[in-house]
């Protein structure tokens, strides 16, 4: 049975958490596709933590859930991974880029259309294209104002990099997928 003062707390902890640990994942993560995981891993082992310890064990929710991120982090890319050159992103999100034709049914989604589905999904195939060759810190930035909805001077905090850095590179690769895409 589940303990409802565990779950509570751990829903507290989690919504005034999440952006922070997120944040941290995706400015030290070596893989974009691997961020999901390691915030998954990260709540996992938070909520483990308070079943086995219980809730007045946790004095400080966020220091304490930092804390997990970064052991996650450390044990999820051994030394030679963290040397390697960085792995192209090439994962689909939550927004519909891996669904397929076959998951629809005609009469189910109103307005759906066989052309408009495929020039999508081949314009979204352009994008990801185009933002896999890009450097890993225009990844960084495009994940998380784009996936975790930071503002330009949260993205600029996390990565330790200027504000108009962020905008320069957003807003140039911004352009560069407009006209390619026009």
């Amino acid at each position: 049975m589940v303990d409802q003062g565990i779950t509570a707390k751990f829903d507290e902890i989690y919504n005034s958490t999440y952006k922070s640990v997120v944040s941290l994942v995706t400015a030290r993560c070596n893989n974009t596709a691997d961020i999901s995981d390691i915030v998954q891993d990260t709540y996992m082992e938070l909520y483990q933590l308070l079943n086995k310890r219980g809730i007045g064990y946790i004095q400080n929710d966020k220091a304490i859930t930092l804390k997990i991120a970064k052991r996650k982090l450390s044990r999820y890319y051994s030394l030679a991974q963290r040397l390697k050159v960085f792995i192209p992103l090439v994962t689909a999100n939550e927004s519909g880029d891996e669904v397929t034709l076959s998951d629809f049914e005609a009469d189910s989604f109103h307005g759906f259309n066989t052309e408009d589905f495929a020039i999508n999904k081949a314009v979204m195939e352009e994008v990801r294209k185009v933002i896999s060759e890009k450097p890993a810190k225009v990844k960084k930035i495009f994940h998380l104002f784009y996936d975790v909805d930071l503002s330009i001077a949260e993205i600029a905090k996390t990565l330790c990099i200027s504000e108009s850095d962020v905008k320069n590179k957003l807003y140039r690769t911004i352009k560069e997928l407009r006209e390619l895409l026009q």
